[in-house]
């Protein structure tokens, strides 16, 4: 009988938490989603799904042959396509709401330090992936295009599918969006301790040849969009040492007991 009651003792008043916990966390997905769908709307509206596609394919069609034009193999596709790529956008732009959602949740149960260290991480990682994504868009896709037409032969017209070539945006926009986090992952696994700042820098060598063989697998087999991926990660490896140097310095964990009195309740 007394095991019985000190059991009940331990388990009293530990569910009202957890599901307040549960209950927040439905709160902060449902305006996370919120947060997507009023772009989706917004974006449905104006400029519109096909005009999306439109703006995406650019980069490809200003180097297709005159009169080429994309192609749609399947009957859904004019219709499937243009809408993943509204969904996708609204998404890349409702991504700091997403993140602030994200970062709302856990905030409270994180020490005063982790604080200082998990903020700027979730603010630098977001726009690192989208200068990564811009970078691609902007510098690498036109170069890449060009290169691969200056290859086709005069009997060949070129008309990709369009849903494969969302395919390879998609794939692309996430090969270049990743490396760019590359600065955020040299700065966790330093303030975690798994490697120290000595040791990133002497793994420079190897990170280059890792930057190459990453490159070689995730783009196309062509020389442009391989040093188009590997030459940044290698510049910013170089910027992860350096801000990993700050973050330790700035994000140090209280020595004298003083972050009992900001510890999570």
């Amino acid at each position: 009988m007394t095991d019985s009651n000190n059991k009940d003792d331990e388990l009293a008043g530990s569910e009202q938490p957890f599901v307040a916990h549960l209950v927040e966390l439905r709160d902060r997905l449902v305006k996370a989603t919120l947060a997507v769908a009023v772009m989706a709307i917004v974006l449905g509206i104006f400029p519109g799904p096909g005009a999306l596609y439109d703006l995406m394919a650019a980069p490809l069609v200003a180097h297709l042959p005159k009169g080429a034009t994309l192609i749609a193999t399947s009957v859904v596709s004019p219709f499937m396509v243009p809408l993943k790529v509204l969904l996708m956008a609204a998404f890349m732009l409702a991504l700091p709401v997403v993140l602030y959602q994200l970062w709302a949740f856990v905030a409270p149960g994180l020490y005063s330090h982790e604080k200082k260290l998990v903020l700027p991480l979730v603010v630098s990682s977001t726009l690192l992936f989208f200068m990564g994504v811009a970078f691609c868009y902007f510098f690498v896709f036109g170069r890449v295009f060009a290169f691969i037409q200056s290859f086709a032969p005069a009997s060949i017209t070129a008309s990709p599918d369009i849903e494969a070539y969302l395919g390879f945006v998609l794939s692309m926009f996430l090969a270049f969006g990743m490396a760019f986090e590359v600065p955020v992952v040299v700065v966790v696994l330093a303030r975690m301790g798994i490697f120290s700042v000595e040791k990133l820098k002497e793994f420079r060598g190897y990170f280059v040849v890792l930057a190459f063989i990453i490159a070689a697998i995730v783009t196309p087999p062509d020389v442009v969009s391989q040093l188009a991926l590997a030459i940044p990660m290698c510049l910013l490896y170089e910027v992860g040492i350096w801000a990993a140097q700050i973050f330790i310095r700035h994000t140090k964990a209280p020595e004298d007991g003083v972050e009992s009195t900001s510890s999570p309740s």
